[in-house]
C-alpha cells in the first residue's frame, strides 16, 4: 500500500497488468522462498513459560505512610498469583517510610495482619516486609576473586559476595541486599551462574542496599510487638518493579517511580536486574499538606479536593468551576467559594518539584543507557490526573501509568490498584520472583537480613 502511494496512480491497463502481476505462480514463489529464508534466519520463539513459584502460602505486610497493607497469598501453576486475604488500614505511627510512635503503628499493623488472617483462615506467625525506612542507599561494586584454573564452586561465589559485603560494610548502616548483577570468567562477561565454568579469576557486580541501623531496630522491635518475625526486608523499588514491569522492560532497561503518600521511590531496572535505588523525601501527602495551608481547611478536606477536582495540568475551564472549601481555625467554620484552577495552582508546584528531584536523580545514577529508559509511573500518588503528560515533559522520557499484573483478589476498585503496587511486588518476591542463585545458600556468611534475625530474636528474648 505505501509504495503505490509513493508512484503516479495508474491507468486501468497498468492496473490491471500490476494486480495480476501479484497473482502470477512466479511471485507466489518469490513469496514463499522469502518466508523461508526469513525464518531460517530468525528462529521461531521459545514458547512461553511460566514462573515457577516457590511452594507454600505467604504473608506480606507494606508499611507505608499512608496505609498499612498485608496480604496473604500463594503462587499458582498458570502463572498468576492468587491473594488469599487481604487487610489494609490507615497508617498510624508512620511517616515517610519510617516508624515514629511504636504503640501506633503496632496497633495499625495488628488491624490489617487480622483483617487478612480473617479472610484467608489462617494465622501469619512470619511476614516479608517492604524497606523505605531509614534512608537506604544503593551502591555497586566490581570484585574479583583468584580461582586458579579449575572449575567455580559455590564456595567461590559465597567468598566474592561476602568480599562485597565486608568492603560495603559502614558503622551505623545495615545491608539488606547484595544483589549478584552478573559475572564474568576471565574475558567472558554476561554469566548469571558461573558454577562449573573454568577460569583463572571470577569477577562480579554487586548491587548494594543498606540503611541506618537504629530505623531497622525500631521496625524490627514494632514487630516483635505485633508477634510477628520479619522472613526478610525487601527494597520497595524492587518490589514495585516486580509488580508493574513487563519482563522486556526489566530487560532493556525502565525506571519504577512509585509515587507515596510520604515518599517516592525510583529503582532502575536493566538486563532484569535492579541497577539502582534512589529515594525523594516528597509524596501525596505533601500536596495534601500544601492545599490544607493555603486554603486553611481541614487535612480530610484537602484530601477529597485533591482526590475528586486536582489536577497535575490545567484547562480553560478550571477558572469557571467554583468549589465549596470549608475552613477551620475561625470560631465558627466558614464555607468559602474557589475556582479549581485555584486548586491546581496549589498542586503543579509541588508536582514539578517531585519530577525535577526524580531527574536529578535519575542524571546522576551512573548506570548508562537503563536511565534514560521508559518511565513507569505507580503508587497512590501517580492517580493524580494529568501527571503523566508532566512528567514525560519534564523527564523527557517516555511514561505510562504502572498497575500490578498476574495477581488476583486485589482489595478494592480495580482504579485504584496502583495503591497496591509494593504489596503485590513483595508476593511476588516471597514467591520466588526476582531473585538469582536461589539454590545458594549465603545465611552463614553474612547474608543479608541475617542481621535482622539476630535483632528480632534478641528483642523477642528480652521484651
Amino acid at each position: 500500500m505505501n509504495e503505490l502511494a509513493l508512484t503516479p496512480p495508474p491507468s486501468k491497463k497498468s492496473g490491471h497488468f500490476q494486480k495480476q502481476a501479484v497473482r502470477s505462480p512466479k511471485n507466489k514463489a518469490l513469496a514463499i522462498l522469502g518466508s523461508r529464508f526469513s525464518s531460517e534466519i530468525t528462529p521461531p520463539d521459545d514458547p512461553p513459560t511460566h514462573p515457577k513459584w516457590l511452594p507454600g502460602t505467604f504473608g506480606v505486610l507494606d508499611i507505608g505512610s499512608s496505609k498499612i497493607c498485608c496480604f496473604i497469598g500463594k503462587g499458582e501453576p498458570n502463572g498468576n498469583l492468587r491473594i488469599l486475604g487481604a487487610g489494609w488500614h490507615r497508617s498510624h505511627g508512620v511517616k515517610q517510610g519510617g516508624i515514629t510512635h511504636l504503640k501506633d503503628a503496632e496497633k495499625a499493623i495488628r488491624a490489617a495482619v487480622g483483617q487478612a488472617e480473617e479472610a484467608a483462615e489462617r494465622r501469619l506467625e512470619k511476614v516479608f516486609i517492604n524497606l523505605s525506612c531509614g534512608q537506604p542507599e544503593s551502591r555497586l561494586f566490581n570484585l574479583r576473586w583468584p580461582v586458579g584454573g579449575r572449575a567455580v564452586t559455590e564456595a567461590d561465589i559465597r567468598r566474592i559476595v561476602n568480599e562485597g559485603l565486608i568492603r560495603s560494610t559502614t558503622e551505623g548502616r545495615d545491608i539488606i541486599h547484595a544483589l549478584p548483577l552478573g559475572f564474568a570468567v576471565d574475558d567472558t562477561i554476561g554469566v548469571t551462574d558461573p558454577r562449573g565454568h573454568q577460569c583463572d579469576q571470577l569477577s562480579a557486580s554487586l548491587h548494594i542496599i543498606d540503611a541506618s541501623s537504629m530505623a531497622l531496630r525500631n521496625l524490627a522491635s514494632v514487630l516483635v510487638q505485633a508477634e510477628l518475625k520479619i522472613e526478610a526486608l525487601v527494597s520497595s523499588p524492587l518490589t514495585s518493579g516486580l509488580s508493574v514491569l513487563a519482563p522486556d522492560e526489566r530487560d532493556l532497561g525502565a525506571i519504577v517511580v512509585d509515587m507515596g503518600a510520604g515518599i517516592t521511590t525510583i529503582g532502575i531496572f536493566g538486563e532484569d536486574q535492579l541497577l539502582h535505588t534512589a529515594q525523594v523525601r516528597i509524596g501525596g501527602h505533601h500536596i495534601t499538606r500544601d492545599i490544607a495551608s493555603m486554603l486553611s481547611t481541614s487535612i480530610a478536606s484537602a484530601e477529597r479536593l485533591k482526590t475528586f477536582y486536582g489536577s497535575a495540568t490545567t484547562s480553560p475551564d478550571d477558572d469557571l468551576e467554583i468549589l465549596p472549601v470549608q475552613t477551620t481555625g475561625d470560631y465558627v467554620e466558614q464555607l468559602i467559594n474557589v475556582p479549581r484552577s485555584k486548586i491546581i495552582s496549589i498542586i503543579r508546584p509541588r508536582i514539578e518539584e517531585t519530577l525535577e528531584l526524580i531527574r536529578d536523580r535519575l542524571d546522576s545514577a551512573g548506570v548508562g543507557k537503563a536511565a534514560n529508559g521508559r518511565v513507569v509511573l505507580t503508587g497512590g500518588a501517580s492517580l493524580l490526573n494529568g501527571i503523566g503528560p508532566l512528567a514525560a515533559r519534564i523527564l523527557n522520557r517516555q511514561v505510562r501509568l504502572g498497575r500490578p499484573k498476574g495477581i488476583i483478589g486485589l482489595p478494592g476498585d480495580p482504579s485504584i490498584a496502583p495503591n497496591f503496587s509494593t504489596a503485590a511486588g513483595l508476593l511476588a518476591w516471597a514467591a520466588g520472583a526476582g531473585r538469582s542463585l536461589t539454590d545458594i545458600d549465603f545465611t552463614e556468611n553474612g547474608r543479608p537480613n541475617s542481621f535482622m534475625r539476630k535483632i528480632v530474636d534478641f528483642l523477642r528474648e528480652k521484651v
